[in-house]
């Protein structure tokens, strides 16, 4: 089987693991990896990638020409992605840009043009209703119609595709695994003496930016009810937010507790994370964001909860979104923005260390059994293999 994924997402070497162990499940199977050759992912990576061609025995990345450099929407690829395809002939074409994408309109045009016979699959995260004027209206009914296959990222963005009147077959799974060698429990002595924490001490720990659809200052506050407990905060990330917090833990006298961590590269993310006694994500839905076709953000995912759970460590996430279906029975859910809640269930784990053990163990067997890099590779073959 060849299979052709298209995504900027794949610029970052990381991200590609599980195309890389799908390439690497049966010898028959082949995986290209198209990406763009100049694009500027902004927020704290501020340097436009240029991406280089790689190959590993029957996966590869290819670099194609691109139009647009920023914008997921509106990339497209130039002409030398007609002769990568009429060399490749891919029986499988899967474009990671969501319904609305110029790139998965022009994909689909490429194999019928070619006569390639290859099958039309995309990715979305996207998991809020949403409404089109024209002409994207028609762009998403020409993709829609021409779709053989959708993987979609979360359940909320199955239910929105089967009302848009999308009948074909549907795979619910993330776009990214989790490298179960990297994130995986690791004592990290050096790191805990560095920022004085102490054996006895419970650290509450936070991944993400600090903005207010990740719920920082609902977990800010679900602290402030518990300043009789021994623990520390972790935050790792950067954001609007950051002076709001300190301010916030000066007011309730605990600022000290705080460990500010600013952002640092993924593969040492596991680093930090294996400092944490518990992992918290209490994400809230917004409706302060506004594009040309939705309004609203709500959780999509919630990658580092996979991460934490891969490392044994307990989460707690909101109801926001997709967390309450990655947790299931593996950690604990409260109602979003809800303070007391939180608190609640922070306060569970601190008092009852066994209880904490034995959630993070549950994490843990849940990661490895569904949501690493080898396992989402196996669950996507049979899907495309079901097509």
């Amino acid at each position: 089987m060849k299979i052709l994924v298209a995504s900027h997402s794949y610029i970052v070497d990381l991200n590609c693991e599980k195309l890389r162990a799908l390439a690497n499940l049966e010898p028959s199977i082949e995986v290209t990896i198209v990406v763009p050759k100049r694009w500027k992912p902004g927020g704290v990576m501020k340097d436009t990638i240029e991406t280089r061609y790689r190959e590993e025995g029957s996966f590869r990345v290819v670099p194609i020409s691109n139009f647009s450099q920023n914008n997921q929407g509106l990339l497209t690829f130039g002409a030398d992605l007609i002769s990568l395809l009429k060399s490749f002939r891919p029986d499988i074409i899967q474009v990671e840009q969501g319904s609305k994408s110029f790139a998965y309109a022009q994909f689909i045009t490429a194999n019928r043009l070619l006569n390639l016979k290859a099958k039309n699959l995309f990715f979305t995260w996207w998991n809020l209703p949403y409404t089109l004027q024209f002409p994207v209206s028609l762009l998403e009914t020409y993709n829609l119609k021409n779709t053989d296959g959708i993987v979609v990222g979360n359940q909320d963005g199955a239910k929105i595709l089967r009302d848009r009147g999308y009948t074909k077959k549907m795979s619910i799974m993330p776009q990214l695994g989790v490298d179960e060698s990297l994130f995986c429990p690791q004592s990290q002595p050096e790191l805990s003496a560095q920022f004085g924490i102490q054996p006895d001490d419970f650290v509450v720990g936070f991944v993400g930016r600090f903005v207010p659809e990740k719920g920082i200052l609902t977990l800010v506050k679900a602290l402030e009810n518990l300043r009789d407990r021994n623990w520390k905060l972790l935050l790792l990330g950067r954001g609007e937010l950051k002076a709001e917090i300190q301010q916030q833990a000066e007011k309730f006298g605990f600022s000290d507790r705080l460990i500010w961590i600013e952002s640092v590269p993924h593969a040492e993310v596991y680093r930090y994370i294996n400092l944490m006694n518990t992992l918290v994500l209490p994400s809230e839905t917004t409706y302060q964001f506004k594009t040309l076709t939705s309004v609203g953000w709500k959780e999509q995912f919630g990658h580092v909860l996979i991460e934490a759970m891969a490392c044994q460590v307990p989460v707690i996430g909101s109801d926001s979104g997709e967390i309450p279906n990655v947790i299931a029975d593996s950690g604990l859910v409260f109602p979003e923005g809800n303070v007391e809640e939180l608190s609640d269930r922070l306060a569970r784990l601190m008092d009852d260390r066994d209880f904490a053990t034995d959630l993070g163990q549950r994490g843990y067997q849940r990661a490895i059994a569904k949501y690493t890099n080898r396992a989402l590779a196996k669950e996507l073959l049979e899907f495309y293999r079901s097509l």
